[in-house]
């Protein structure tokens, strides 16, 4: 079934802070209900995700501070993409800021979204291989640790109380579905 989207009447800015911005979207649908919608708008360039694969087989993960759960994480360097920026070049920068790597071939495998009932945030999921040294100075607070992981023990990874970012899991699924269909080409 086709359906038509509903037709954008006001938008409302409710507040803003440095990342985020929560807006009031007033709605008619094509059965003429109206009806009013909160979002959370982030940066209009959106994120990245980069999952790194070393000659060994393992993803490089990092464990770093997430404020929103008040623990520390595991997950895959990540950040926002600079205006200047593309996907493929901004995860490559995270990469190199997180974990000290750098990649000679880097593709992008897809785009997540996390709540988009209410949240515009966009993620594109970079997979870098072929790393070398490559160190660039980052934003973070701390100290990044790089954790190995082999790929082919997901299964593990999952079931860890520190594992817990969707957009982590997905890449990674993501990353071993693809890395599957290469090997039957």
């Amino acid at each position: 079934m086709s359906r038509i989207k509903p037709s954008i009447l006001a938008v409302t800015p409710l507040a803003r802070t440095r990342i985020f911005k929560i807006e009031e979207v007033h709605l008619r649908f094509s059965n003429g209900v109206e009806t009013r919608y909160e979002r959370l708008v982030g940066s209009p360039h959106g994120a990245v995700l980069t999952v790194a694969l070393n000659a060994a087989g393992e993803v490089l993960l990092t464990r770093e501070y997430a404020v929103g759960l008040h623990r520390y994480e595991l997950g895959l360097p990540k950040g926002r993409i600079e205006d200047s920026e593309s996907p493929l070049a901004a995860g490559v920068r995270e990469l190199r800021e997180e974990t000290g790597f750098g990649a000679h071939r880097a593709e992008l495998l897809g785009e997540l979204t996390l709540a988009p009932g209410y949240s515009s945030q966009r993620t594109f999921v970079v997979l870098a291989r072929d790393l070398h040294h490559a160190p660039l100075p980052g934003d973070e607070p701390e100290p990044i640790e790089v954790v190995p992981w082999p790929l082919e023990r997901l299964g593990e990874l999952i079931s860890l109380p520190e594992c817990s970012e969707a957009r982590t899991l997905a890449a990674l699924f993501m990353t071993r579905e693809y890395l599957a269909g290469e090997g039957r080409r």
